[in-house]
């Protein structure tokens, strides 16, 4: 089976007759991350109503026909990434299931299409991309982003900030997810420093210029602190890399302390040391909201409300939540909190499972073949799962930020295994 695989080869990032590939890749992956045309639509209306939001479900429909058009091809690769992702794919199912004591199952179905069709995204860009062609890739989509973004600060800076003036949102909706997006920046930057054969420094300190500059100016304090996770990570993985045996162990066993360390400090300390500060001590409504929300929880523990219905447009639990609040929460602002409403105890296990088998798959593959171009893809994840502590994509259809990282999911899926981790670990690792 596994050496029927097609997956991409490690070697050069020729493009060749692959070119519609590349091309429908990185179409989808910008219609995808929420550039642009939302913010066109924002502007005309002045806000995103029913109307707009069901324009902007329209631009889905290429990403789709992208996606199972390239897909038709490699059948029996997707079905291997399938049965490698089992708890990815339970989470799929979960999503259709939930239809059936969804609170608004219309909505649940149609977005758990969406998802769906996501995670085949994720597969394909698996597949016929090696981790450093998806770096090249992605780092594209993300830097024009990021590019347009300062554009538009100088061309028409009344529509670049936001319009109470909190910081610079670029050609997106809104500040954080331009703060996402230079965090994303920031990390790609890195990968690229320290890999594609050195050849792509150039574009490298571009891509790292315009991500820190986007990042000061969008104000976004969780997107900085995921920056520094993400440089923190990137010298862990570096050491484990060159660790091996007892060594490596203490290592692992070491971060896992201290990250227990900084949580314990944040639950207990966290409030006090913003109010000392001067800051919002409820992270700008943050912390009622999620009081709120973990009553709501607590009313449908195990299988949730749906998958993604608890906030949708007019219903009676969202209303209850605003009213108190006085504002409209999108989301819980926390991705394991909306994991909860949307699937209950049950789904944030399972996406628990698909995280740990994600982290112990990539730090193998880093280990075993670190110039295949893994350490990116595993900060990535560390990255993405600090920037849903008080923000959410996780398992979210239509979003760049989850797209990688079930891309990420996939690749570690598909090329990892006990034999070549094995092999690959024999091998004495260069200096």
């Amino acid at each position: 089976m596994t050496a029927a695989l097609r997956l991409a080869r490690p070697a050069g990032l020729r493009l060749g007759w692959r070119r519609f590939e590349w091309w429908g890749a990185s179409v989808a992956l910008f219609l995808t991350s929420g550039a642009v045309f939302p913010l066109l639509l924002l502007v005309k209306a002045g806000t995103l109503g029913e109307a707009e939001r069901a324009r902007l479900q329209l631009l889905q429909l290429p990403i789709y026909l992208i996606a199972l058009t390239l897909l038709a091809r490699y059948p029996g690769q997707v079905l291997l990434a399938a049965r490698r992702t089992l708890p990815i794919v339970a989470l799929v199912i979960l999503a259709f299931a939930s239809t059936l004591w969804s609170i608004e199952p219309q909505v649940t179905l149609r977005r758990a299409i969406g998802l769906l069709m996501a995670v085949l995204l994720g597969y394909l860009l698996a597949i016929r991309f090696t981790p450093r062609q998806l770096l090249v890739l992605v780092s594209m989509t993300v830097g024009v982003s990021l590019f347009l973004s300062l554009i538009l600060m100088a061309a028409a800076p009344s529509v670049a900030f936001m319009p109470d003036g909190t910081g610079l949102r670029g050609v997106f909706t809104h500040k954080n997810v331009l703060g996402w997006a230079a965090c994303v920046g920031v990390i790609l930057a890195l990968g690229l420093f320290g890999d594609a054969g050195g050849r792509l420094r150039l574009w490298a300190a571009a891509m790292l210029t315009m991500s820190l500059i986007c990042l000061m100016l969008a104000g976004s304090a969780t997107s900085l602190f995921a920056v520094v996770v993400g440089a923190v990570l990137f010298g862990l993985y570096r050491l484990l890399y060159r660790t091996r045996g007892l060594s490596q162990g203490v290592l692992i066993l070491l971060a896992l302390e201290v990250t227990a360390i900084i949580l314990l400090f944040l639950y207990q300390f966290l409030v006090p040391l913003l109010e000392s500060l001067g800051k919002d001590a409820t992270l700008t409504g943050r912390v009622p909201l999620w009081a709120l929300v973990d009553t709501r929880i607590a009313q449908r523990p195990w299988l949730g409300y749906g998958y993604q219905a608890f906030w949708a447009p007019g219903k009676q639990q969202a209303l209850w939540i605003a009213g108190i609040l006085q504002w409209s929460p999108p989301h819980s602002h926390n991705g394991y909190l909306d994991i909860l409403l949307n699937f209950g105890v049950l789904g944030l296990a399972i996406f628990a499972l698909a995280v740990v088998q994600t982290i112990r798959r990539g730090a193998s593959l880093h280990c075993a073949a670190p110039q295949e171009g893994w350490a990116w893809m595993n900060v990535m994840v560390g990255v993405m799962l600090t920037l849903n502590l008080t923000e959410s994509n996780l398992l979210s259809q239509n979003d760049l930020w989850w797209l990688i990282m079930m891309t990420i999911i996939a690749s570690f899926a598909l090329r990892w295994t006990p034999d070549r981790v094995k092999s690959g670990n024999r091998h004495p690792r260069s200096g």
